[in-house]
């Protein structure tokens, strides 16, 4: 799952569709809208390409002083009970 956000479409040579590409909209000013777009790209994006996994919430939280946004991501694995927890932190190049 890390490695599908942190995927831009176009990334990987023969497999050209798979990717977030998220990091573009870093560089927008983070309103709800682009909260929403990060929520939603990060959500049809584990949806369509990770099918071993149950999606429970995406929750994307901006950090204005460090220029990163954070990240996170709650799921758990098929056949599995317990829920996992993933943060990842995106920070911009200044």
């Amino acid at each position: 799952i890390k490695n599908l956000v942190l995927t831009d479409v176009g990334e990987r040579l023969f497999q050209p569709n798979i990717g977030c590409d998220v990091r573009r909209l870093l560089f927008e000013n983070f309103t709800p809208q682009t909260k929403n777009s990060i929520e939603v790209q990060v959500k049809s994006t584990i949806e369509q390409y990770e099918t071993r996994c149950n999606l429970i919430s995406v929750i994307a939280t901006s950090s204005p002083d460090e220029y990163s946004v954070l990240i996170t991501v709650v799921f758990n694995v098929i056949n599995k009970i317990d829920n996992v927890v993933l943060e990842l932190v995106l920070e911009r190049a200044r």
